[in-house]
């Protein structure tokens, strides 16, 4: 039987059943929306001046996602994962607890710019989906082994290191080494002191795709690691048996909105509600939610930041509740101090229910009940958000909404990262592709 390093060395873009390849590239035309608009954001900004003082370019340059600043490899990654991070509009994978396509992106692109030659559109396919099946299994296997939850970049850096690793040609044995490096090294962060503290340090992937990045190359020069006990350890045996037969990213979901996927059940149901008793924000006077344990640790009822209000579950709800939509308008600058939505906000009833805690991670209920100002009581039944594995989005909604978060690039960059994105199999050269998801933006016309 075939090792993990193996496989990573081996797969090839014809062992890719074509349901796969074509989820893989919405998956990437999705995180690429979210990194169009992460690069705008505080986080992203800072991230980019800091990266240039810690990480600057050496004598292999990579640029940052859609700044066109030379840095070091693995500072371009950072600052691309932050990015992403940044606005919580990413994939994610439920029984993971987490994301993948916000450190594959900027990791892969760092070894892209870094290592071009012979790399063309199936060539980087094939690592952007293989990543996401490598970085999900390590979450599991992480998951299963320790008692704390750790963030995204625990594990998403294991797939960034094995994919620079196959992309520098190491081999079997290089590949080995760099995902025990990364494992190692990688930030095991707790999630929920950020899920009880909102930040800017998120889900902890800028770190991940940063120490994933720095494995590989660590591995070329012969630096050693071996073995990532979550990767060769009897007791993961079977989480990672089945991989490149045994495909994940069918179960891989696309958020709707831009705020913890934790909370999108909520808004799910209160979206719904409106629609099917013909609602006006104003008529709801209260919203009961009962939700699963981890969600009602999203407490924030007046977030002062978007961070806040990203990892807050009252605040998005009663604002979906209250204007009928929720977007980043809804979550940042003005949206923070809407007074009628802060007043919802502060009094929407949190509640935890055992049977939706039972169903936790592999599910996301919710119930939600809106008590009218004429009197009246309306229920949801249990809700999942909008975009979850069992109903996922479709090629035309996650097209929308690449269109509304890249709205800050010009309609034509828009239209040719969409063009290549969607026939990458057929792209011979990357380097069109690498050029219009790294030079600067220009502001749109």
């Amino acid at each position: 039987m075939a090792t993990t390093a193996e496989i990573v060395e081996r797969l090839a873009y014809d062992d890719l059943p074509p349901a796969i390849v074509e989820r893989g590239k919405l998956l990437l035309l999705d995180t690429i929306g979210v990194a169009a608009v992460g690069v705008r954001s505080e986080p992203g900004a800072i991230a980019l001046r800091a990266a240039a003082r810690l990480f600057p370019a050496g004598p292999e340059p990579a640029r940052a996602l859609f700044s066109g600043r030379p840095l070091s490899p693995a500072g371009a990654a950072f600052v691309g994962a932050t990015a992403i991070d940044s606005v919580d509009a990413h994939d994610g994978h439920q029984p993971s607890k987490g994301h993948a396509g916000v450190a594959l992106l900027p990791g892969l692109l760092a070894f892209a710019e870094t290592a071009p030659d012979g790399l063309d559109g199936r060539g980087f396919l094939t690592s952007y989906v293989l990543g996401y099946e490598l970085a999900h299994r390590a979450a599991v296997a992480l998951h299963g082994s320790v008692p704390d939850y750790h963030t995204s970049g625990a594990w998403n850096a294991l797939a960034v290191a094995a994919l620079g690793a196959r992309r520098l040609g190491l081999g079997a044995a290089g590949i080995r080494e760099a995902l025990g490096i990364a494992e190692y090294w990688g930030p095991r962060s707790q999630m929920m002191r950020v899920i009880d503290s909102p930040s800017m340090l998120k889900d902890g992937s800028g770190w991940g795709a940063l120490v994933g990045v720095s494995a590989a190359l660590l591995a070329a020069e012969g630096f050693t690691g071996a073995p990532a006990v979550t990767v060769e350890a009897e007791a993961q045996r079977e989480v990672w048996q089945d991989l490149g037969v045994r495909w994940l990213l069918p179960e891989v979901y696309v958020k709707l909105h831009p705020v913890c996927f934790w909370a999108q059940g909520p808004v799910t149901a209160v979206l719904a509600l409106r629609r099917q008793h013909d609602l006006e924000g104003p008529e709801i006077a209260g919203i009961r939610v009962e939700t699963f344990h981890a969600a009602t640790r999203l407490a924030e009822r007046r977030p002062a930041t978007s961070d806040h209000a990203q990892y807050s579950l009252p605040f998005p709800t009663a604002a979906a509740a209250l204007h009928g939509r929720l977007g980043l308008e809804e979550i940042d600058g003005p949206g923070l101090d809407d007074p009628a939505v802060l007043a919802l906000a502060e009094a929407l009833e949190l509640v935890e229910r055992a049977d939706f805690d039972a169903a936790f991670p592999n599910r996301r209920f919710c119930e939600v009940e809106l008590t009218l100002k004429d009197g009246r009581r309306l229920r949801s039944g249990p809700t999942e958000p909008r975009g979850h594995q069992g109903a996922p989005l479709g090629q035309p909604e996650i097209e929308a909404k690449f269109e509304t978060l890249a709205a800050a690039l010009p309609a034509e960059r828009r239209a040719a990262i969409r063009s290549a994105v969607l026939g990458l199999e057929e792209q011979g050269d990357l380097a069109p592709l690498r050029e219009l998801l790294l030079a600067a933006v220009e502001p749109s016309a």
